[in-house]
C-alpha cells in the first residue's frame, strides 16, 4: 500500500530564475501551491508526484512585473489559472535522482526532467515525519507558449528563453 506525503508550504520554496538583459538574473516564486507524493517505501524510487501552482501567486518582488507575468502576454492567469506537474518516472543518477514528468503551462504539456537531491527523512518537534528534496532543472519558456519578447537598442534580449527551476520542498508523511 502506498504512503501519501503532502507538501509543507511553510518549509518549501518554488522558484524560477530568468536572465534579464542577459546580464542579471531575476528570481520569481510561486507562493500558493499543493503537491503530493505516493510511494511504497521511504526510498521514493516508485514515487508518483503531483504538483499544482496558482499563477496568481507569482511574485518577483515587483508588482508591475508580476502583473505583466500574469497577463495574456505571459502566463495568462485569467485563462490558465494553474500550472501542473505529474511525474512519469524516477531513476537514479549518480548520487542523486532524476524525476521525469509532464509539465503543463498555458495548456501546453511537455515532458521535462528535474535533478533531485534527496535531503533525507526526519521527525519534527511534533512527531511528524518529514522528507526533504531539492529539485533543479531548466525549461525553455517559449515551448510553453510564453513567447513575449523585446529587444534592447543593441539587439539583445530583454528576457532569456531559458528558465532555471529551483525547488526546495519538504513533505509531511500522512497517517
Amino acid at each position: 500500500m502506498a504512503t501519501i506525503w503532502t507538501i509543507d508550504p511553510t518549509h518549501s520554496e518554488v522558484e524560477f530564475k530568468v536572465k534579464h538583459l542577459v546580464i542579471t538574473t531575476v528570481t520569481g516564486r510561486f507562493n500558493a501551491y499543493t503537491g503530493t507524493i505516493q510511494a511504497s517505501d521511504d526510498s521514493f524510487l516508485d514515487a508518483q508526484v503531483a504538483f499544482e501552482a496558482q499563477i496568481d501567486s507569482i511574485s518577483t518582488g515587483q508588482e508591475q512585473r508580476d502583473a505583466h507575468l500574469k497577463s495574456a502576454e505571459f502566463f495568462d492567469a485569467a485563462t490558465y489559472p494553474t500550472l501542473t506537474f505529474a511525474s512519469t518516472g524516477l531513476s537514479k543518477k549518480g548520487d542523486g535522482l532524476v524525476l521525469m514528468g509532464d509539465l503543463t503551462i498555458r495548456g501546453v504539456q511537455k515532458t521535462i526532467s528535474l535533478d533531485v537531491d534527496f535531503g533525507g527523512i526526519e521527525k519534527d518537534l511534533y512527531g511528524q515525519t518529514k522528507a526533504g528534496f531539492e529539485l533543479t532543472g531548466k525549461i525553455n519558456r517559449k515551448d510553453f507558449g510564453l513567447t513575449w519578447g523585446a529587444l534592447t537598442e543593441a539587439g539583445g534580449a530583454v528576457v532569456s528563453d531559458e528558465v532555471r527551476l529551483a525547488i526546495n520542498v519538504q513533505f509531511t508523511k500522512q497517517a
